[in-house]
This record gives structure tokens, sequence and C-alpha cells, in this order.
């Protein structure tokens, strides 16, 4: 939330400077999803470079970090306040100036056969873009047999299974995996601060610090107002992305009368027509704390297998344990308007677990949806029991 109006003030204070060439303002940003960044700038109407560190290479343990570097790359104040600005501006330049550097982009084929294989697969994910993430990702995981306990190789292979996810590379388990690596670095280093907005970005609301990507509609009416096309974004925030913190869940209570299938008749998908990916996040959890599930639910395309959308939408419907509290218990997913569609499918809920609970505690519940096989197939209305297992520990 800091950097939201940190970043805005600093730019309204030094616009001066800048518009009269005083002042060079460059940022850097540990986002996952770099170009909503992008779009946050162009909703403030700051039009300064933008670089994307999203494995966070500069291992920053917080942000926002203000730094007023001079002509020859001196850093002469560390989060100066707005009325410093003017004396290190009137500062004479350093003689002699630097010669400049032309920065390039790193030569991947030089890396790989380098002795650093971390700063190859830095490189690969970050300037290979999706071809190599396959290879990144395989990188980072000898890198973690070898040091398991180094949370900075944990946090970034999360966040490459996660821009793997992202990707049209996807492969099932990346989103779980990126949230049980994030979640492990966070526990070797609970300090770093951008480990935990990690975790909290995807996590529960009685563990966020604000809504992570909120201002996300309101900076686009706003930019559409001024009659500009918003920059578009190559993921959209999801549901946890958007939720405001809370203090307590409403805590869900189970209705035996209104689940929709109490007795389990409901055929089960044992054809494989829709499969399920589940995600918690954070992977691992205390005794009593909470956790956010994210459920993604995708037609076989082997099977040709698309959703029926002319009855009813996907139902998930949770059992939770005594003691324990889901939020929400049950929900129907909307809709799109075709008759047939082959989009993913997703749902989000939040678990508080037991002050006395402890081990794998498995989760019952499932989800109901009509699905047709196969082009002008039959069309089913199939049940798929939700595998989710719940890790506690003290």
């Amino acid at each position: 939330m800091g950097c939201r109006s940190h970043v805005p003030g600093w730019h309204v204070s030094t616009l001066e400077a800048q518009q009269t060439g005083r002042l060079q303002v460059v940022g850097i940003v540990q986002e996952q999803h770099p170009e909503r960044a992008r779009l946050f700038m162009q909703w403030k109407q700051m039009d300064w470079p933008v670089l994307a560190d999203p494995l966070n290479l500069l291992g920053v343990d917080v942000v926002p970090i203000t730094l007023l570097i001079d002509e020859a790359g001196i850093i002469r104040s560390v989060n100066p306040k707005p009325g410093d600005l003017e004396g290190f501006l009137a500062q004479p330049p350093p003689s002699p100036l630097p010669i400049p550097v032309n920065a390039r982009q790193p030569d991947l084929v030089s890396l790989a056969a380098g002795e650093d294989r971390a700063a190859w697969a830095n490189a690969a994910a970050l300037w290979g873009g999706e071809p190599w993430l396959d290879q990144a990702i395989a990188t980072y995981r000898d890198l973690l047999t070898a040091s398991p306990e180094d949370g900075a190789l944990q946090f970034r292979a999360g966040v490459l299974h996660r821009l793997r996810h992202d990707s049209n590379r996807r492969q099932p388990g990346d989103f779980p995996a990126a949230a049980q690596h994030w979640t492990r670095s966070l526990e070797l280093n609970p300090n770093q601060y951008i480990w935990r907005r990690r975790v909290q970005q995807y996590g529960p609301r009685l563990a966020k610090p604000y809504a992570f990507y909120d201002w996300v509609p309101e900076a686009r009416e706003a930019i559409v107002a001024r009659g500009e096309m918003p920059a578009a974004l190559t993921v959209e925030p999801g549901g946890a992305e958007f939720a405001a913190p809370v203090t307590a869940l409403p805590g869900g209570t189970v209705d035996a009368g209104r689940e929709p299938d109490p007795d389990g008749r409901i055929r089960r998908d044992l054809e494989g027509f829709i499969r399920a990916e589940v995600t918690v996040v954070p992977a691992q959890v205390k005794p009593g704390g909470a956790v956010r599930v994210h459920v993604t639910w995708r037609p076989e395309t082997r099977l040709k297998a698309h959703w029926n959308n002319e009855v009813n939408g996907l139902v998930l419907r949770m059992n939770p344990p005594a003691g324990w509290t889901i939020d929400p218990v049950q929900q129907e997913l909307p809709l799109p308007e075709t008759a047939v569609s082959n989009e993913a499918r997703s749902a989000e809920f939040e678990i508080v677990t037991p002050s006395d609970a402890s081990g794998d505690a498995e989760i019952p519940g499932y989800a109901l949806y009509y699905v047709c096989e196969d082009t002008n197939g039959t069309c089913l209305y199939r049940r798929q029991d939700l595998e989710l297992s719940i890790s506690i520990r003290p």
C-alpha cells in the first residue's frame, strides 16, 4: 500500500526537476506481473522508465526504497525526505564523469556454458521467455537439491513456476509448486518483506495487509475517461488479489438440507473429462491459522471435452469437519453466454484451522458440473471429489 502513495507522491514533488532535465527518475518493481505496474504508471500519468525484477535479484528485504544517485553512480542518499532533493540537485556534478555503459541483453548460450547455473537460469527466465522456462525450472530444481535451505532459491523457484503457470507452457502442479516454494522461503526468512507479500498476494484475507489489486478497475475507468486505451494485462488479477483484509471469517455453516449431492449419488467423472488443480496458500500453516484455496478446473483437450452452459454452472461444495471454518461452504460459478465453451474455471475459498489441529488434514468436498464429450457428443452431469490436504505444523 505504501508504494501506491509513496511513488506518485515523489513523482509530483520531483516533476519540475524532471521536466527541466535536472533529474532522471527510474523505478524498479518486484512484481510477479510487471505489466500491472505499467497500468498503474499510466493511471497516475508517470512516464519514467520502470525496470522489472520479479525474481528479486536485487535482494531487497523491504520496499519502497528511494535512492538519490549522482552522475557518477554514487548513492548520495537513501530514503531521503522530499525537502532533501534541492540540496542534492544543487551539488556540482562529479568530475570527470564516467563513460556511459551500453547495457546489452545477456548471451544465454555463453551463460549456459558457464559455471554459474543460477545466473543462467535467471537470465533464461527473464530474457529468454516462455521457451526457456522449462530449462530454468529444471536448473533451479538441481540448485535446490544441493541447497534446500537457501531462501532466495526457494522464492525464485516459486516465481518461475508461477511464470510458467501463467504461460502457454503451463504444467499441472505449477501453481501449487509456486505456493510451496514461497511458503518455504518465508519459513527460512520470516523477515523478508518481498517474499511475505508474494504469499499474502494469493493468501487468505485474515493475513492480508490490504487488497493488492483493487485499484485496477478504478485505474481502467479513469484511463478510458481520459480517452486512452488502458495498458493490457497478460494475466488478470484473481479473487485473492482483489480481496480486502478481514479480522474474522463469517463462519460458513453447513446446512445438510441444501447440499446438492449429500449421498454421493451423482456419477463420478471417472473418464477424466475435467482436470482439477488445487493450490493452498500458504502451503503450510500453524494451528489456528488460515489458508486460501485456489481450485481450477480445465476440460481435457485430449478428450475434446467442453462445458455445457445450457443448464447450471459448476457447483463447489465443501464439508468442513467439526471445528473448522470454511467461507464460503458452497458456491456456484457464473456461466458464459455461449452454449458450450472450454475455458478454465476457478473458485477460491478460505479455511481457518482449529487451534488444536496438527498434521495433514483431508478436507472433504466436491464439484458438480455439466460436461460434454467430443464435438456434438453426449453431455453428462458429473461429480468430482476434491483432493484437498491442509498441512498444519506448530
